[in-house]
């Protein structure tokens, strides 16, 4: 998922990703390969925070794979896949009144 920041005069990016989205980003940069254990996964990494929503929440990766309850990726997008529901779930998890009204109201 990604979303669109708030107008700016700087040289930032267009969208700010979160999520799988910035997951994905992030392994792409890297140098994995697949299949690969968790606990190399997140020592390659660094157990990185993962922004989950537009508002700056993250959540570490060894928790959001302690959450997917998985030991061994065949692939990058197995990898995805198990922690998609992960990061939906804590997106819609926090947030505040805000985030309520989202959920109760569309838009």
């Amino acid at each position: 998922m990604a979303a669109v920041p708030p107008p700016s005069d700087g040289d930032e990016p267009d969208t700010l990703a979160f999520g799988i989205a910035a997951l994905d980003d992030r392994l792409r940069d890297s140098e994995l390969s697949f299949p690969i254990r968790r606990d190399a996964l997140v020592e390659t990494l660094g157990d990185p925070d993962v922004p989950v929503d537009p508002s700056g929440r993250t959540i570490a990766l060894s928790t959001a794979i302690d959450r997917a309850d998985r030991d061994r990726f065949e692939h990058r997008r197995d990898l995805l896949n198990a922690l998609h529901p992960v990061f939906e779930t804590e997106r819609g998890a926090g947030g505040g009144v805000r985030s309520l009204l989202r959920r109760l109201v569309p838009f």
